[in-house]
């Protein structure tokens, strides 16, 4: 039979910061009711999204998440940091709320996707519709990279991520691709960030600027240079 829908219903501890976030996302509510109990309702074009509201509810402690197909990883990405810069003034990148950046994943068969995790800690998981795998990566980095991004985006665990990108780095990232060299020391940057580790991401944006890229290199790092001039910006100055 075709032209069923299934909308996840998940946790939160209070509908009004929910309503509040989603809408940064270019989400509009649906439905709210507050009695007999808080509920309400997000749309944004087909995607659904249901909430319930749990007072007590610890959104450090969720196991909750949802699957989201959607036809372009890169724009949807891009239109929830707008919004979220224009909400919170910088894309969270630690802590609840937060979201991660558009990176093929070793375990989803290379497919490319970011995950949104909300305020009631609620991991909405964002994949390509359409499963063309990106570009394999090859070298000792860049299979260390793959396994940090399973580790962090997908299971949460930033700071093994961090421990097995440094190893990575150390042992492999002056003989490796400058390119693959470029994305893992930006990308160990966004885990520092993660971890307020804030002088080692100083540190890091350093070495990153400190390597030589020919003009094709430049152009195929070019994501993530650009991950690495938000991540400048999301460092306060030193004093």
């Amino acid at each position: 039979m075709a032209d069923e829908i299934t909308i996840p219903l998940l946790p939160c501890p209070s509908i009004d910061v929910i309503e509040d976030f989603y809408q940064a996302l270019g989400f509009h509510r649906t439905y709210r009711q507050i009695r007999p109990n808080p509920y309400v309702a997000m749309q944004r074009d087909d995607i659904n999204l249901h909430f319930f509201g749990m007072p007590d509810f610890d959104p450090e402690q969720s196991y909750s998440t949802c699957a989201v197909l959607v036809p372009d990883i890169k724009a949807l990405h891009e239109q929830f940091a707008a919004g979220l810069r224009a909400r919170y003034g910088r894309v969270p990148l630690s802590g609840i709320p937060r979201m991660t950046r558009p990176r093929p994943r070793k375990n989803d068969d290379g497919v490319t996707g970011f995950a949104v995790i909300d305020p009631g800690g609620n991991w909405i998981r964002v994949s390509a519709l359409h499963r063309a795998a990106a570009p394999a990566r090859t070298g000792r980095l860049a299979a260390s990279m793959d396994n940090a991004v399973v580790l962090a985006d997908s299971h949460g665990d930033h700071r093994q991520a961090a421990r097995v990108l440094d190893t990575a780095i150390r042992k492999y990232g002056p003989g490796d691709d400058p390119v693959v060299l470029v994305e893992a020391l930006v990308y160990r940057a966004e885990l520092a960030v993660t971890l307020a580790e804030q002088e080692n991401v100083r540190e890091l944006l350093a070495r990153v600027a400190a390597v030589e890229l020919t003009a094709d290199q430049r152009e195929r790092a070019g994501e993530a240079l650009a991950n690495a001039a938000d991540l400048t910006a999301a460092v306060q100055p030193p004093s």
